[in-house]
């Protein structure tokens, strides 16, 4: 082999070896500092800031839609049992993602929950549970879920040791 291939071998090793370096100190720093988590709530101006001028006509306040009042239908998820127990969180239309993810409505500090453990949504006038393919599984009472399930108030959901009742 000529030296000038001997050379480009011995740089190219090099430089494999500094990518090498720099993965395994980017992943060191992850597991050190964690996860960044963003603020969901948006931030309020400050005090004498200037505020945009509305433009137009003011937009009318969106129909909220009628509520029977005898509805069995949930509204709030409350933990029950686990590192959260208290916690309240009202349910979205557009669905709610629960695990250990930041990402999700309702973050759960538990090693058997996976980052994207369930999701409830609203479908066709009622709210189902999923599993979103979670290692542990969900559980609707004792009942391992297999596929969507429709819950009512009252029902309990247990995600590792996490205890979670859907409540109106």
């Amino acid at each position: 082999m000529s030296e000038l291939t001997l050379t480009i071998i011995r740089l190219g090793l090099l430089v494999l070896l500094w990518i090498f370096v720099f993965s395994v100190v980017g992943v060191l720093r992850g597991d050190l500092y964690g996860t960044r988590v963003m603020s969901r709530t948006p931030r309020k101006p400050a005090p004498g800031a200037r505020q945009p001028a509305a433009r137009g006509a003011a937009t009318p306040a969106p129909k909220r839609p009628k509520r029977q009042p005898h509805s069995t239908a949930p509204r709030t998820l409350v933990v029950t049992a686990g590192a959260l127990t208290g916690t309240s969180l009202p349910l979205r239309e557009a669905g709610t993602v629960i695990g250990r993810n930041p990402e999700c409505a309702l973050v759960l500090d538990d090693d058997f929950a996976s980052g994207r453990h369930a999701r409830i949504f609203h479908r066709d006038g009622a709210w189902f549970v999923e599993d979103l393919g979670s290692t542990n599984g969900t559980y609707v009472g004792t009942e391992r879920l297999t596929g969507p399930l429709r819950v009512e108030a009252g029902s309990t959901l247990r995600i590792g040791k996490t205890v979670i009742e859907l409540r109106r």
